[in-house]
């Protein structure tokens, strides 16, 4: 990633000030000429100017700036080699030392200090004085800081001022990973407020700073001496930390690593499918629900029983590829599902999916019934999968479409009469001969009894199960061939989906103009009824992205006249 982290300090003496620097340096790219094997003259000067600029990194700064430096503003003295890290893989460095090794780059941390601890705090942006905050511009680059205070028993106020920044010129990539570094600052951030805690803890109890002050008299030619003794101290001694700023090196440096890796650019064919756009919703929205959580005061317990249940509500993510990691029988395809369960069992199963109609399935083999989840969730889109892939009791409708459900779970009463459910129960047939037929052949380990109080017809619609029931009766068609063109069939209703929820949630027509948008798009005729059934179920998988950028258009399309 091309950014670099540095740790500030507001000085009581000399404003805000940075202490410590890490900036990754990538190898060059290399030239024809050293492809070729050629050595290149010059190239051992200029690798010993590089190693020797990386190893000294001399602050940047003149000889009356260094004598401005008192020991709170100061990290490592000029002499001292720094850090450097190699990471193997990639063959980038990680330089650490007080100042940017590159010049330019001196003048541009230095804004982000000051700005973070004097700028930016007194702004309505940035309630409070510790906490995030983002801002910057293309010019001077953009700025992710996280401000926070160090007890200091020396201090004006007990306690120091710092802030640990992280500046880079791409800002929706800062942005992306907003929940990321804040929640790895902040562990950074809290174990070096808990070690100068117990620093500052031992040094009231030897010697109670605040009722010396009480009892002290003021006097102005005491105040000015007593305050610059007490603002030269460092950040060393107020943690009593042998190792810190190893220990700092190594934190900025694998934050940079991991920021870096942890997002990739990836070229798509056009734009965003609804389905991605809900997934990075989700993804976004399950980071920043564990920063909550790991902010919150014992935070812990409830951080990991969350990822708990967002594991098991977002098995969505699972493919044909992952099927092959689940243990015993399962099933492998749509086709393979139809074959097992019968051409009229599977058509009345996958309308049911397709109505939006609560799927269960009980069984004791949790790993068939979650391959069968797999397979019939590619039927819909992503934004319209709510699961629960195993449990031990039933769940309501409103809270998983998807529902799995160990053989001896009862079925309430109102679920069982409902017509808007389908129950799937699976029995085990061991008196085959297994032998004969395979380990892995589901039709003959288990027996399928598909039951709903269901009455309307499924042989009608919708016209898309029509389409794919031609797709999967067609043998010359592979798995893979078929998997494309129910991708293409969802592509077409989803397109559909959008220009409905345009034309009667957004614009507000009437049932009438409503009626002829659905003649047009080829949704009326022979299975009408559960053609619309689809495209309303359909419309709740949107993505939280369209919808708002269609209600921003109105909005704007409506100022345009008056302006």
């Amino acid at each position: 990633m091309n950014a670099l982290v540095a740790l500030c300090h507001f000085c009581e003496l000399h404003g805000p000030r940075t202490l410590f620097c890490t900036e990754a340096l990538h190898p060059p790219s290399p030239s024809p000429s050293s492809q070729a094997g050629v050595p290149v003259p010059g190239d051992r000067d200029r690798d010993g100017d590089r190693e020797g600029e990386g190893l000294t990194m001399r602050a940047n700064s003149s000889a009356t700036q260094r004598g401005e430096m008192c020991d709170g503003c100061r990290s490592l003295p000029a002499s001292h080699p720094g850090f450097v890290s190699i990471d193997d893989e990639t063959g980038i460095r990680f330089l650490s030392h007080q100042h940017p090794r590159q010049p330019q780059l001196f003048s541009v941390v230095r804004q982000a200090c000051v700005r973070s601890l004097s700028c930016e705090v007194n702004s309505d942006v940035c309630p409070g004085r510790e906490g995030p905050i983002f801002f910057g511009d293309e010019q001077h680059g953009f700025v992710f800081s996280h401000t926070f205070f160090i007890k200091d028993s020396l201090a004006r106020g007990f306690q120091r001022w710092y802030s640990i920044v992280m500046v880079a010129m791409d800002r929706i990539y800062l942005i992306n990973s907003w929940p990321f570094l804040l929640r790895h600052l902040r562990l950074t951030i809290q174990s070096l407020q808990s070690t100068a805690l117990k620093v500052f803890d031992n040094e009231q109890g030897v010697c109670p700073q605040r009722a010396v002050r009480m009892n002290s008299v003021f006097s102005p030619a005491v105040f000015p001496h007593q305050r610059s003794g007490n603002a030269a101290r460092s950040l060393t001694s107020l943690t009593q930390h042998p190792n810190l700023w190893a220990s700092l090196h190594s934190s900025f440096s694998w934050l940079l690593k991991a920021c870096g890796s942890r997002l990739t650019e990836k070229l798509l064919e056009g734009a965003p499918t609804e389905d991605t756009l809900v997934l990075i919703e989700r993804q976004t929205e399950q980071e920043e629900e564990m920063s909550c959580w790991e902010g919150a005061e014992g935070g812990g317990s409830k951080s990991q029983r969350h990822l708990s249940e967002s594991e098991l509500g977002h098995d969505f993510l699972c493919d044909y590829a992952k099927l092959d990691e689940l243990p015993g029988p399962k099933f492998r395809s749509l086709r393979h599902l139809r074959q097992v369960l019968g051409a009229a069992e599977f058509r009345q199963l996958v309308w049911h999916v397709l109505m939006g109609n609560q799927v269960i399935w009980r069984g004791a083999d949790p790993g068939l019934i979650q391959s069968a989840f797999t397979v019939l969730k590619s039927l819909v889109p992503v934004g319209c999968v709510r699961s629960v892939p195993y449990s031990a009791q039933y769940e309501e409708a409103y809270k998983c479409n998807f529902l799995g459900l160990s053989p001896d779970v009862p079925i309430p009463t109102h679920v069982s009469s409902s017509e808007f459910s389908v129950l799937v129960d699976v029995s085990s047939e061991r008196s085959c001969q297994i032998s004969v037929m395979g380990e892995d052949d589901v039709s003959s380990l288990y027996q399928f009894t598909i039951s709903s109080a269901n009455t309307q017809p499924t042989d009608r619609g919708p016209t898309l199960l029509n389409k794919l029931e031609v797709a999967l009766n067609n043998e010359n068609l592979s798995v893979d061939v078929v998997s494309h063109c129910l991708l293409c069939l969802k592509e077409e209703w989803m397109n559909k989906v959008k220009v409905l929820f345009k034309f009667s949630k957004v614009d507000g027509r009437g049932r009438e103009d409503t009626q002829k948008v659905l003649a047009l798009l080829g949704a009326t005729g022979p299975g009408e009824e559960d053609n619309v059934r689809l495209l309303k179920f359909w419309m709740t998988g949107l993505s939280k992205t369209y919808k708002s950028h269609l209600m921003t258009a109105v909005r704007g399309g409506e100022r345009s006249p008056s302006q």
